[in-house]
């Protein structure tokens, strides 16, 4: 969102890491959470035009999408009330990531960090 959105610092970073994903010098997956995130994002803005064009090409740019199921909502419930002090949000994106064995996340979001298993790589 930050590559579709206004002049940020983290904007160019991202872009770099899509492109490196794009071209196929990084490998990546998604979840569907993560879409749900962009859609929710775009809606709240009243920019539908925007939540389909940043869903078609990161779907485009990031084909593997991991599905979100019980476990994973059991196993964010874990890492939630596990004393790490994450938000819901980055629990349940943190188990749906070790449930299917994916350890690196690129991500700003330093709450990563503290959860066994994850490693952040920073942008």
């Amino acid at each position: 969102m930050y590559v579709a959105g206004r002049e940020h610092p983290n904007r160019a970073p991202s872009q770099r890491l899509l492109e490196r994903v794009r071209v196929g010098e990084l490998e990546a997956c998604t979840s569907v959470e993560v879409l749900q995130e962009i859609l929710y994002r775009y809606a709240s803005l009243r920019r539908l035009d925007l939540a389909r064009q940043v869903y078609d090409l990161f779907v485009q740019i990031c084909p593997v999408v991991l599905p979100v199921t019980l476990a994973d909502t059991d196993r964010a419930r874990d890492i939630l009330c596990g004393g790490t002090n994450v938000s819901a949000r980055d629990a349940l994106h943190a188990a749906v990531m070790l449930n299917a064995g994916v350890e690196r996340i690129a991500t700003f979001d330093r709450g990563f960090e503290v959860i066994d298993g994850i490693r952040r790589e920073a942008l």
